[in-house]
């Protein structure tokens, strides 16, 4: 993958185009490019719940309002403009958005 993040560069991370996800509905993203062998994108949620098996990410939340549940821990994080997350991979996830969530991450390449 080649991305505007490449190399240096900018994008207006509020305000970038997103594809929609083919998996669910709710969701889009930008695959922007590599950083030290991470993969950097922007992820969008609507308004609604999902699930999800996770993988090994950090992100910061740019935009929006939700939590995150985890069933096997009891585990609840709210997420707000300006959280840092990280996430582990395995971690089996509830996502409840409550106002447009976007979020920028950095995660090991899928």
């Amino acid at each position: 993958m080649s991305g505007p993040l490449d190399s240096t560069g900018s994008v207006p991370a509020l305000g970038l185009p997103l594809e929609p996800s083919p998996d669910d509905a709710l969701t889009a993203l930008a695959e922007l490019g590599r950083f030290a062998g991470l993969e950097v994108g922007v992820w969008e949620m609507a308004p609604g719940t999902t699930t999800d098996v996770e993988a090994d990410e950090v992100f910061v939340v740019i935009a929006g309002r939700g939590r995150v549940d985890f069933p096997d821990t009891g585990r609840r994080l709210e997420l707000g403009v300006g959280d840092l997350v990280r996430l582990t991979a395995g971690d089996r996830t509830v996502w409840t958005v409550t106002e447009t969530l976007r979020k920028v991450y950095l995660a090991p390449p899928a």
